[in-house]
């Protein structure tokens, strides 16, 4: 039986590149994104591809009964991949603009993650795999919206893992560092968008994150390829005994490793010194 797989947030990055991957592996990949016009330039790739907005729940149920429709009322796998930061100090955010973060990062990924735990549970097996980041471990200043919103996607899926201990169910965390993604790109935007930094105290330090954080060609050699994620990801589809956390790129494994060693306070010297 060819497994079928459920990803959200693939109209570039993580997301495409995972989709494609696993498609020519032999996956039935239902690829899905937020956007129109995004799902139709998914299908002329060769994706079946089909909208779903994390943020609407009504959308996360009409794209989980249409793939149910066309796989014939089974699902391998979910990879919850969908997400964008928003940067800026905290006092500098609004609740709403911290809320939205949530609502896309946290709060879509578990009510998707809900409505497919009883399907896979009736079927006696399934996968679910969540897109965090180093962040969810270890934080950096002036992203601490997204900081937070990984955060409690770490402590939910392993809330999860431990709850479903005995199930068919297998549950894997990706952990990337630095992605050659759209992701920075995507929060130039949003930081635009949201923040009136001219009158914020924090003036200079944003100067300094708009000329190092979002010009990624200062940093092309510390990002790793979206294609380094799939190795991983297949793992964690593939292993009978899937690993709980998965670190892709050396930036991740070295931070999760010192944040495991070190006290906070030289934790916290070591981030500015690379800041």
């Amino acid at each position: 039986m060819q497994k079928s797989i459920l990803i959200t947030g693939c109209s570039s990055g993580i997301g495409l590149h995972t989709a494609l991957a696993l498609q020519q592996r032999g996956y039935r990949v239902f690829a899905t994104a937020r956007k129109t016009q995004d799902v139709a330039a998914l299908q002329t790739q060769g994706l079946e591809s089909l909208l779903l907005n994390v943020n609407d729940s009504h959308s996360i149920q009409t794209a989980i009964s249409e793939v149910l429709h066309r796989s014939g009322g089974t699902l391998y796998a979910v990879f919850n991949n969908a997400g964008y930061l928003q940067a800026g100090a905290i006092e500098d955010l609004s609740r709403d603009t911290i809320r939205a973060q949530f609502e896309t990062n946290v709060f879509g990924a578990i009510e998707l993650t809900n409505h497919v735990i009883p399907i896979m549970r009736k079927q006696g097996y399934g996968r679910i795999i969540q897109n965090t980041s180093i962040l969810g471990i270890v934080t950096i200043p002036y992203c601490g919206a997204y900081n937070a919103a990984k955060f409690a996607l770490e402590g939910f899926s392993n809330t999860l893992r431990q709850e479903l201990y005995g199930s068919p169910i297998k549950i894997s965390i990706m952990v990337p560092g630095p992605i050659k993604s759209k992701l920075r790109e995507h929060a130039y935007q949003h930081y635009q968008h949201n923040l009136q930094h001219q009158h914020s105290v924090y003036v200079d330090k944003y100067r300094q994150l708009e000329s190092n954080y979002f010009d990624t060609s200062k940093q092309q050699k510390l990002m790793a390829s979206p294609e380094s994620m799939v190795k991983k990801l297949i793992h964690a589809l593939e292993s009978p005994h899937p690993k709980a956390h998965y670190y892709i790129g050396l930036p991740a494994q070295l931070f999760a490793f010192l944040h495991r060693i070190l006290p906070d306070s030289i934790m916290d010297w070591v981030i500015r010194r690379v800041r």
